[in-house]
């Protein structure tokens, strides 16, 4: 591992600890050559699925456009950092664990969706305007309906 303030090879690792619901390893590490401390993310590195989009494309698994549209909807929420990425490991975890080769765009984002109501409802609503592509105020309040009595069921 490279330090990257003065590019010296040689670090040592001074404290390890799970994040992410334990799928991501935190290291705290000190430079041997220069003295700074730095963190670093350790994650297990998965093939995800092509994506079939809407129009019948098929593209690869774009995990920043994915990361992007869930920050997007949750953006000034009061949801923590820590949060949001248990929830994003959740939601790539059930994609991975589908064994597919291909997932189609529809089922990517109910799987999104699905996450995203259990975390927060507002965040829900926007993400599903766009995704949906609600058309009026009308179809805000028939999602919200929905939303209020899924959960009064609950």
């Amino acid at each position: 591992m490279f330090c990257p303030f003065c590019r010296a090879e040689e670090t040592k690792v001074i404290d390890s600890r799970l994040v992410a619901d334990g799928n991501q390893v935190k290291r705290r590490r000190e430079c041997l050559h220069c003295g700074e401390r730095f963190n670093t993310h350790e994650v297990v590195e998965l093939t995800m699925p092509r994506v079939i989009k809407r129009n019948g494309e098929r593209e690869a698994f774009d995990e920043q456009k994915f990361r992007d549209g869930i920050y997007k909807a949750l953006e000034k929420r009061p949801i923590s950092q820590e949060a949001i990425e248990t929830a994003i490991t959740q939601v790539m975890q059930k994609i991975h664990a589908r064994g597919e080769t291909e997932i189609d765009a529809i089922t990517l984002g109910e799987l999104v969706m699905d996450k995203l109501s259990q975390l927060d409802q507002v965040a829900y609503v926007r993400f599903a305007s766009v995704y949906r592509k609600f058309k009026d105020v009308a179809a805000f309040k028939l999602e919200i309906k929905r939303l209020e009595s899924q959960h009064e069921s609950d």
